[in-house]
């Protein structure tokens, strides 16, 4: 039996990002599902998350993008199902650690310049990447055209959800497997290496050249290392 791959999108993203990544799954006989992550609170999140995975029978790849590495760490927790989990540009957070610990640890991120709030009537914010600003720090080995799309079409990460510190993770029970872009400027390649050391990851693949938007500009290569993640399940 195949393991189903489900596939969490971060920040400043939504669920069509890894559109690239599940026409190739699916051309590989996976069944692929896509979630909306719903960027409000880390434990909301996982939790909605987890929910979606206790519907799931048989083996279980869970890949993250960015916050997305953060909410499957924690989504994964006590589900015997998830065999393998799936770093894509993303934070996997140790307990105790938020969103925020993480992009400070290391310096080189420059898109945190480059974000605005809104503040909601429930006291929290919602933080937006500025539109002019998304190509060149969150999306740069994009066409321009269509970092324009992505930018219009970004969900907002609600500011809970960054400072919110994470739970036990799932990676130090489950294997992961890590690919980082060269040249992110939301989350320093120094931070990736951190944590795919402190996992003990199974492979780290870097790829030159390569943004934050990593799912998008680099599909092929991002379908490489999920699928090598399920075959070794």
């Amino acid at each position: 039996m195949k393991p189903t791959i489900v596939l969490i999108h971060g920040a400043f993203a939504e669920s069509a990002s890894w559109n690239g990544v599940v026409s190739r799954l699916q051309a590989a006989g996976h069944r692929t599902i896509a979630v909306g992550n719903p960027l409000r609170s880390l434990s909301g999140d996982a939790a909605a998350v987890a929910d979606l995975l206790a519907t799931i029978h048989g083996p279980i790849v869970l890949v993250g993008h960015s916050y997305g590495g953060a909410v499957i760490s924690n989504a994964a927790a006590g589900n015997d199902n998830v065999k393998a989990l799936v770093y894509v540009a993303a934070l996997a957070p140790d307990k105790g650690e938020s969103t925020a610990d993480l992009l400070g640890r290391f310096p080189g991120a420059t898109l945190g310049e480059h974000l605005y709030e809104v503040a909601l009537s429930d006291g929290t914010a919602d933080v937006y990447v500025e539109a002019e600003c998304y190509h060149e720090h969150f999306a740069a080995d994009l066409p321009a055209a269509e970092a324009a799309l992505a930018a219009a079409t970004q969900r907002p990460f609600n500011s809970v959800a960054l400072n919110e510190a994470s739970g036990e993770p799932g990676w130090k029970t489950i294997p992961s497997w890590f690919i980082s872009p060269e040249r992110d400027l939301a989350i320093p390649l120094e931070t990736f290496r951190f944590m795919a050391e402190r996992a003990n990851a199974q492979q780290t693949v870097e790829i030159a050249g390569a943004s934050h938007a990593l799912p998008v500009s680099q599909p092929q290569a991002v379908t490489e290392v999920i699928l090598r993640a399920a075959a070794a399940i």
